[in-house]
């Protein structure tokens, strides 16, 4: 189990994700609106890694487990984009 050091460690990166995407979006005139909603998936999915791992102890856990999890989310996402085209 991780120490309180590598927990606030953690906490510390998400919040500087988590102003990351803030930034993305505050300053338009340096990043386009395609710009900033690539980086906001690319922080999102490193915030999810990051959380998934050390907060719910994946990374603790045997790799079974870890695929199992890795296909939930894979099958969560196939049916996000099959609710996406049933919509329009």
């Amino acid at each position: 189990m991780a120490d309180v050091r590598t927990y606030t460690l953690i906490y510390v990166v998400l919040l500087a994700l988590g102003t990351g995407k803030f930034v993305f979006f505050t300053f338009d005139d340096i990043f386009t609106y395609q710009m900033a909603m690539a980086g906001t998936i690319i922080l999102a999915v490193a915030k999810s890694l990051l959380i998934a791992g050390y907060y719910q102890h994946l990374l603790e856990e045997p790799r079974a487990i870890t695929y199992m999890m890795g296909i939930a989310v894979f099958m969560v996402f196939l049916l996000t984009i099959a609710a996406g085209y049933s919509i329009q």
